[in-house]
């Protein structure tokens, strides 16, 4: 009984914060998006630590450029899980050749994810210098990570050379992004390219694979941290056996053509508030003339001539007969008294007569 509670309680304290976490991720899309950057984070730091105990084991084993496929593979096998996004990878068979010098769009830190579904063996990554002191920097480190100065020319272009003579020697692969920095927009899109990556590889006379992943806007940007698949295209081996440093800036816009028609076909349209609204709409009320309110009718005045009333005999008993007048007043007032229970006049004018209640 004491060894199953050993064995329960550990798992019982480490299942707190995760439901803690996705009540929070449940309430709204903010608490959402915090509580699955906090998951994210948290997974990245413990497996990256975890990793440098399995850099440690590799490197005394003789398999140091290893160390970041078996981590890699751990971290996506945690995270994809948890966060609930799957990786989809496409022409997966091109990473087999070796060495080559991968080249992939950048767009933020959840590329690490779809690096952890698809990264080979006996490969490394080139990143910039500040990593050094991240969650990810020891095992980075330690599995034989290329870190560049972008602000020293002469030390990038050191690092690079080194770095090519290491993968004719070892037959080890580097992943780079061109592109320098982070790039995420709602249209697929990519940054020009520095020409770092294609020296290295004509200098060193190996081939270029660009791994494009697809625009994940939908998914993650700031504040939105969603969930559902990444499609990940991997394209044929580019060669550069032959080529001169002269040919750098051609191969390079050959490589991004590539990426950005790849990155275009297989990136999914996101909907905008402004795609949903019906494109005849403007034609439609193009073609529906105004509508045109007729004039209201005058009224005409009745006037009657006071020297056009004949005189009118009395009666015999002195009574006289109503005059026009009279008449007249007394058909006013019935009008009038029509008006009041029911009479109606509408908008052009007009007198519509109604009912009149008894």
């Amino acid at each position: 009984m004491s060894f199953l509670a050993l064995l329960i309680k550990p798992l019982a304290y480490i299942s707190v914060p995760v439901i803690v976490l996705r009540t929070i991720a449940s309430a709204s899309p903010v608490g959402r998006y915090y509580a699955q950057l906090t998951i994210y984070l948290g997974t990245l730091a413990v497996v990256s630590t975890w990793g440098v105990f399995v850099a440690v084991g590799m490197t005394l084993v003789g398999r140091r450029h290893d160390v970041n496929y078996v981590v890699a593979r751990s971290f996506y096998a945690i995270a994809s899980r948890v966060l609930d996004i799957q990786v989809e990878v496409e022409g997966e068979e091109h990473l087999q050749t070796c060495p080559v010098v991968m080249v992939g769009n950048h767009q933020s830190m959840l590329d690490i994810l779809y690096l952890g579904r698809m990264f080979p063996r006996k490969a490394s990554i080139m990143a910039k210098k500040e990593l050094q002191w991240s969650p990810l920097g020891p095992w980075m480190f330690m599995s034989g990570a290329v870190f560049v100065d972008r602000g020293n020319s002469a030390r990038a272009h050191g690092s690079l050379a080194a770095a090519g003579d290491e993968m004719k020697a070892k037959g080890i692969s580097l992943m780079m992004y061109p592109e320098g920095t982070r790039h995420c927009q709602e249209v697929p899109s990519l940054l020009p390219f520095k020409k770092g990556a294609f020296h290295l590889a004509v200098e060193a006379g190996i081939p270029v694979i660009p791994v494009v992943c697809e625009n994940y806007w939908r998914i993650y940007r700031k504040g939105v941290f969603g969930s559902g698949t990444i499609r990940v295209r991997v394209l044929p081996p580019i060669p550069t056996a032959g080529l001169s440093v002269s040919d750098v800036p051609e191969l390079t816009t050959l490589v991004r053509d590539r990426m950005l028609g790849a990155l275009r076909e297989i990136s999914v349209r996101v909907t905008s508030e402004e795609d949903m609204k019906p494109a005849e709409q403007p034609e439609m009320q193009a073609e529906l003339p105004p509508v045109e309110e007729p004039d209201p009718i005058p009224a005409t005045p009745v006037e009657v001539a006071s020297d056009e009333v004949p005189d009118v005999p009395s009666d015999e008993d002195g009574s006289e007969t109503p005059s026009v007048d009279t008449s007249l007043s007394r058909s006013l007032r019935q009008e009038g008294s029509a008006s009041e229970y029911g009479t109606e006049t509408d908008d052009e004018g007009m007198v519509v007569v109604g009912r009149q209640h008894h």
